[in-house]
């Protein structure tokens, strides 16, 4: 692997560990709803991490493991859905590391190649891509509202309602769209990297 690509590959491994740590922390600050929405969310950014990490890091272990963790994650994000579709991307983002953990071309590291089912990867690029310019937009216009004073209403993805009011979540409402939208740049830079 060349040095431009393992720089990035570390720096993807950063920002999602840190991300999960970030998500980790809302759950031991907040209780009820705002920490079962975070705790899916840091179990997403570790497994991130530990996805990213380039070299052939578990080349035995890694994929079933995190395939078993993810199926898990996905069955749970399923069951969710009972009480609303805002854990529709919880699943999908579930599905997707199942997927990226099983297919060929999906891990960082040496001698791996070829990039999954191209449908499936086309659609996955497209809802992150599409996922990562909205929450983009979102993050953009809440940070220009509290600029001019102008109250931003946090609706819209179902999440998002619950952020931000009264410090029950475990941060600002502003920082918790940052953390979901570095998972989401970092699945699609794991998606394009297939």
């Amino acid at each position: 692997m060349s040095l431009p690509a393992s720089v990035s590959s570390w720096l993807l491994v950063l920002l999602c560990a840190v991300s999960g740590a970030y998500c980790l922390g809302r759950v031991r600050r907040s209780g009820g709803a705002a920490s079962r929405e975070a705790g899916p969310e840091a179990l997403m950014g570790f497994g991130m991490a530990v996805m990213a990490v380039p070299g052939g890091f578990g080349e035995g272990w890694r994929a079933p493991v995190l395939g078993a963790v993810f199926c898990g994650a996905a069955l749970h994000a399923g069951w969710l859905l009972r009480g609303g579709i805002h854990h529709a991307h919880h699943l999908v983002g579930s599905l997707s590391m199942v997927y990226m953990a099983f297919m060929p071309g999906s891990g960082h590291g040496a001698g791996r190649h070829g990039a999954g089912l191209p449908l499936v990867t086309g659609a996955l690029l497209l809802y992150y891509a599409g996922y990562v310019v909205l929450g983009g937009s979102r993050l953009v216009t809440a940070g220009a509202a509290g600029a001019t004073g102008t109250p931003y209403p946090l609706t819209g993805d179902g999440q998002d309602a619950r952020d931000g009011q009264d410090g029950h979540d475990g941060g600002p409402a502003e920082v918790i769209r940052a953390c979901r939208l570095a998972m989401g740049t970092g699945m699609l830079a794991m998606l394009l990297a297939m």
